[in-house]
């Protein structure tokens, strides 16, 4: 097991491997030991206009990683494929409910062999189908930019939507964390944390930086000091 874990912290931050350098992943993964889990994005040039990489790769980040793998799916036919990286050990497994074909299914089956299930939807999803099926997640994603692409600029746009699932959340006494994803940055990831979110992913503001576990505390700081402006 990890040594460290914040599943009760108030905020997590994941940066995205997609920023990182390839060559050097092991490296890389040490650079950010002070993160709560590594996101690792995996695409399959079909469900969006990139490929990255499949379970072979994520078995190794598993294998070398001082923290726990967010896996991010952006794959057709999750329904089939996402078992496969529960299986490989990822602490957290997120498939795009555009899609699965039986979410609350696949969740139950994730969760059963030892994961944590994570739903995700593209900025133009509505999120009030996900309001009856809170229960059945532990982590809803709503994409912060177009899946596919890392290096995006940060979408306000979609804030209103969190904002309503944050409160839904609320409302229903779950315990689901909300996860965003796309140009979070130390200048982003207060809107994004007013607006309800407590999971962070970055990825160029963390592996761009010269000192990727400062950029990570620094973000850290900011999303706790606006989620705290929310809650007074």
């Amino acid at each position: 097991m990890h040594s460290r874990s914040h599943e009760d912290s108030d905020v997590r931050i994941n940066p995205s491997i997609l920023a990182a350098d390839f060559v050097n992943m092991q490296a890389e993964l040490a650079r950010i030991a002070g993160a709560d889990f590594v996101h690792v994005d995996v695409m399959d040039n079909h469900f969006v206009p990139n490929l990255t990489f499949g379970p072979q790769m994520v078995e190794r980040v598993q294998a070398t990683s001082p923290v726990p793998l967010d896996v991010h799916l952006m794959i057709t036919d999750p329904d089939r494929w996402a078992p496969g990286y529960a299986e490989l050990g990822a602490a957290s497994v997120t498939f795009h409910l555009e899609a699965a074909t039986e979410p609350v299914a696949l969740a139950r089956r994730l969760r059963a062999i030892g994961s944590r299930a994570g739903v995700a939807v593209k900025p133009a999803t509505p999120v009030e189908g996900l309001f009856d099926l809170l229960d059945d997640f532990d982590q809803i994603l709503v994409m912060t930019v177009e899946p596919g692409f890392g290096g995006q600029s940060f979408m306000p746009e979609t804030m209103p939507k969190l904002h309503r699932l944050a409160e839904e959340a609320r409302r229903r006494g779950s315990s689901v964390w909300l996860q965003v994803d796309g140009g979070i940055s130390e200048s982003t990831i207060g809107q994004a944390a007013q607006a309800g979110a407590d999971t962070f992913v970055a990825g160029s503001a963390v592996f761009g930086s010269d000192d990727p576990d400062a950029a990570i505390r620094a973000l850290r700081e900011s999303a706790l000091r606006h989620r705290h402006d929310v809650a007074s």
